[in-house]
């Protein structure tokens, strides 16, 4: 799959200290990953599709739940897609990589500094 990418750019990130007490009142948080995609436009003269990858998260940890959305758009050459389910799990894989990455470097920093200890490792 021959691509070129945009910055990654972070629509919101949120990171909140675990409340157990409101947690017994209104239940405990859940965690999601979920990566889509959003066709922003093709070309088939040029033979390219312009998308856009998006992370929506919200993770839950011992101590925090961080939530937000992080984005990317990317430029795929010399293929037309229509729908992004014509992705194999591989590609799928490799255009969320970039997004997991830079949501693995925020957790780490921003743990390290609210919790003031070594910063949180999130494996996907």
């Amino acid at each position: 799959m021959e691509l070129t990418r945009d910055q990654v750019f972070v629509n919101q990130y949120h990171y909140d200290a675990r409340n157990l007490e409101w947690e017994k009142q209104h239940g405990k948080p859940e965690t999601n990953v979920e990566v889509t995609f959003q066709l922003v436009s093709k070309d088939e003269e040029k033979t390219e599709t312009h998308l856009v990858a998006v992370l929506q998260f919200q993770i839950v940890r011992q101590d925090f739940v961080i939530a937000g959305v992080i984005s990317q758009l990317v430029h795929l050459k010399n293929r037309i897609i229509d729908e992004p389910k014509e992705f194999s799990q591989e590609e799928v894989q490799s255009l969320a990589d970039p997004l997991l990455e830079v949501l693995q470097r925020m957790t780490y920093e921003v743990s390290e500094i609210a919790l003031d200890r070594p910063g949180v490792h999130l494996e996907f």
